[in-house]
């Protein structure tokens, strides 16, 4: 579903739908096979770390969540009313950072003095062997 986009992003379509609370959420299944892919390294790693994505002008970050069906994003109401997104859910364009991208994104959006000590912590760097064709099955 997501596809080589630029050295920063992937791009996929997703159906997007509102949902109540502060925070943008994919099918479990899917957050934690594309969290895999593309954010883990070797040995034992988190795949419960938020994904970073893009729609329209905005970043957000995306958790897993059952309750949202496959091929989805359901993001707060009031990213969507800030969005051309009309008459939920829509087919839209969404960017997937890639984990470097999502590093600097996360590190700007923490603001602090050792956010880049956290984002190691969050989103560890990781060798590319070979080619990486990024995530897949969405």
């Amino acid at each position: 579903m997501f596809e080589q986009f630029s050295s920063g992003y992937y791009l996929g379509r997703l159906y997007v739908e509102p949902r109540e609370g502060d925070a943008a959420a994919i099918a479990a299944a899917q957050h934690e096979q594309v969290n895999q892919q593309l954010y883990a390294g070797e040995g034992v790693s988190r795949t419960d770390l938020p994904l970073v994505m893009k729609l329209e002008n905005t970043h957000f970050t995306v958790y897993g969540d059952e309750r949202v069906p496959a091929d989805t994003i359901a993001i707060p109401e009031s990213l969507v009313e800030a969005t051309n997104v009309r008459n939920p859910p829509s087919l839209r364009e969404v960017f997937l950072a890639k984990a470097e991208r999502a590093k600097q994104l996360l590190s700007v959006a923490a603001g602090t003095p050792t956010s880049e000590e956290a984002m190691d912590d969050a989103v560890p760097d990781h060798p590319v062997d070979g080619e990486f064709g990024g995530p897949t099955g969405i």
